[in-house]
């Protein structure tokens, strides 16, 4: 049964991609608007060439977790592992009619656990292991383990060995080397494990002194490498010939300072290998194609969005996840040699795929009949404290002149709003408020300096670019005759907005909505759990700031918020305690604002930290859209459909 006849909403979600050894399959964990996630498993040999997702719902109806680890294998089977604090449960998914059959694997306890495919499809190896686990916890030591089938057989302990390891390129086709790179005094080299004997061997090291070394692409017919390596003196991406005489190569194409190129994928079957490059740059990405023998990196035209950063190219293509703002993320197959050809004369666009010859999106929301019900959005430069930063921004060309505008903060810091599918924003621009979503400083995607300028100044920098980009749009507006903008934040978004709100002169903003704010570095390392106090360290954000502004503590500056405030946290919030809303909560009764008309405070039972992602996340999304639209927010009991959680107002 397809998911089309299983699954009544299609899916508007799907992280963690990954695709099976032969490339006959991909998998995913999906979720419909407001239901529950689910793994997906991806037919990508299907007759015609189109790419088929079929849902692999749980039994009983229980839910996965959006963080559930996935492996495609080569009969459309799904292998999962699901954490449980220092439990890592793994399964075997199945299709079948009504529900996914379940095939128990196994446990592994490890604080952290990551999975991969191995080379060889169990078509043709029955009953042998289809993956490999890594396996790190406190002590400096990984353990590595094969994962069967879900035939009943516990995994196998293949190797233990000393040191922390990241990554994983398979050197064989047979599963037997594996280059890892390992963590050691400060930085990173790729080394081979031989998982027959356990042995470890130096793979990687291009100087004497100490420098990060990594494989990031093998293909083991040509020996083909790609390398990213400070050996040259900065980042850099080269190649070379694994084993061969030559040493690697740097070359300038392969150079573009503040863009991450990321090779996704080498051609099969070509004497002369091609490989496929995305090249990720703030909030959008291209491909482009780059071959050793030309030494070129010639763009190829793709739709704007973003790209999934995986990649499998077969002879029916190149495939790989894609998303754009008015495209829910489904599975891009490219024609490279039909992308390469010279453009045709224009025609009429198409309403519902994008025009590019030799593209095709399939397993899309917004598939061809469905109305056009997404809004498009685009990139923009925007004002900020330090000339100009980037900002996707819905409601076309004249966005800043619109009726209602919201200023949307991303969570991090180090994340960024990317040009892809955002459920949130798309309910803002559905009631035709135009936003602005930009990425100030401390953003990822716009090169070290720009990300790590936070490090230690939680609301340092990146607070001066949103007041500046309030002034300059309310400043506008107000000669229009139109309300200064809303803000609305979530997670460290939601704390740099309570910070804005706290510090904007009067007139620069009509309201602000968070959701899962913490009310300072110091505050949320005091109550956090250990993973995110070690974050919150390491990205300095209990490092108090010492300027004219005072310090970043909405608690000690809540009293300056004149503004209608709305906030909304999960009780069961697992990255920032509830108990940071609760805290503001009373300090705004204590200095005499009144709950109902200068804020309200919204507690969602059962909701983590991702609730915007849970069930029960269209209902919250109604509530922010009414509150930003006109500062109002309807508020009752059970607001959240009877499948998810509640809603109460505390």
């Amino acid at each position: 049964m397809t998911p089309s006849t299983r699954t009544a909403a299609p899916a508007l979600r799907r992280v963690g991609f990954t695709f099976s050894a032969d490339g006959s399959h991909a998998a995913c964990v999906a979720a419909a608007d407001g239901g529950r996630w689910y793994a997906e498993s991806w037919r990508l040999d299907a007759p015609g060439g189109a790419a088929l997702p079929t849902a692999l719902p749980l039994p009983g109806g229980r839910p996965e977790n959006p963080h559930t680890q996935v492996v495609s294998l080569a009969d459309g089977r799904v292998l999962v592992c699901r954490r449980d604090g220092d439990l890592n449960r793994l399964a075997v998914l199945a299709p079948a009619v009504s529900h996914a059959e379940e095939h128990f694997v196994g446990t592994l306890r490890a604080p952290a656990l990551r999975l991969l495919p191995l080379p060889v499809p169990a078509t043709v190896r029955p009953g042998a292991p289809v993956a490999v686990a890594l396996a790190t916890d406190a002590r400096p030591a990984t353990s590595v383990w094969l994962l069967g089938p879900g035939d009943g057989a516990a995994p196998q302990c293949a190797a233990e060995v000393p040191g922390l390891f990241g990554g994983g390129t398979w050197l064989d086709h047979e599963g037997r080397l594996l280059a890892l790179d390992r963590v050691a005094d400060g930085t990173v080299r790729s080394v081979v494990l031989d998982l027959t004997s356990g042995a470890v061997t130096p793979l990687l090291e291009l100087a004497e002194q100490p420098t990060n070394d990594r494989l990031v692409l093998f293909d083991p017919g040509t020996r083909l490498a790609l390398v990213r390596s400070d050996a040259p003196g900065e980042d850099r991406l080269g190649w070379g010939l694994l084993g061969g005489p030559d040493p690697l190569r740097f070359p300038e194409a392969l150079h573009r300072p503040g863009t991450l190129l990321r090779p996704v994928a080498v051609e099969p079957g070509r004497a002369e290998p091609r490989v496929a490059v995305q090249l990720d740059r703030g909030a959008g990405s291209a491909l482009a194609l780059w071959s050793p023998a030309t030494g070129r990196l010639d763009p190829l035209p793709v739709p704007a969005g973003r790209l999934g950063g995986v990649a499998h190219w077969s002879a029916a293509g190149l495939r790989m996840p894609y998303s754009a703002p008015d495209r829910p993320a489904a599975m891009a197959t490219l024609d490279v040699a039909a992308l390469l050809r010279p453009p045709a004369p224009r025609r009429p666009p198409d309403a519902a795929v994008p025009v590019t010859t030799g593209w095709r999106l399939d397993g899309s929301a917004a598939a061809p009949g469905d109305g056009g019900r997404w809004q498009p959005a685009g990139s923009a430069a925007v004002p900020a404290a330090e000339g100009r930063m980037e900002a996707v921004v819905y409601g076309g060309a004249g966005w800043a002149a619109a009726r209602h505008l919201v200023v949307a903060l991303h969570g991090g810091p180090t994340d960024a709003w990317r040009l892809e599918f955002e459920p949130t924003l798309q309910r803002l621009a559905a009631d035709g408020v135009a936003v602005a979503a930009p990425n100030q400083r401390g953003s990822s995607g716009y090169g070290p300096e720009y990300a790590l300028c936070l490090r230690g100044a939680w609301g340092g920098p990146d607070l001066e670019d949103v007041l500046c980009l309030l002034s300059e749009l309310a400043t506008r507006r107000a000669a229009l005759g139109l309300e200064p903008p809303a803000l609305f934040g979530i997670s460290y978004g939601a704390f740099l907005a309570l910070l804005a709100a706290c510090h904007a002169p009067a007139g620069q903003v009509a309201r602000c909505a968070v959701v899962a704010p913490f009310l300072s570095g110091a505050r949320l390392l005091a109550e956090a759990a250990a993973p995110v106090r070690a974050l919150t360290t390491r990205l300095g954000g209990g490092v108090p700031i010492d300027d004219e502004r005072g310090p970043r503590d909405v608690l000690r500056l809540c009293h300056r918020i004149e503004i209608p405030l709305l906030m909304v946290h999960g009780d069961r919030d697992e990255v920032v305690p509830v108990s940071q809303s609760r805290a503001l909560r009373q300090q705004l009764l204590r200095v005499g604002r009144t709950e109902g008309a200068d804020f309200r405070y919204v507690e969602v039972a059962g909701a983590g930290h991702e609730l915007l992602a849970e069930e029960g996340a269209p209902a919250l999304r109604e509530l922010l859209a009414a509150f930003l639209h006109a500062g109002r927010a309807p508020f009752r009991d059970g607001i959240a459909d009877g499948s998810g959680p509640s809603v109460h107002r505390s």
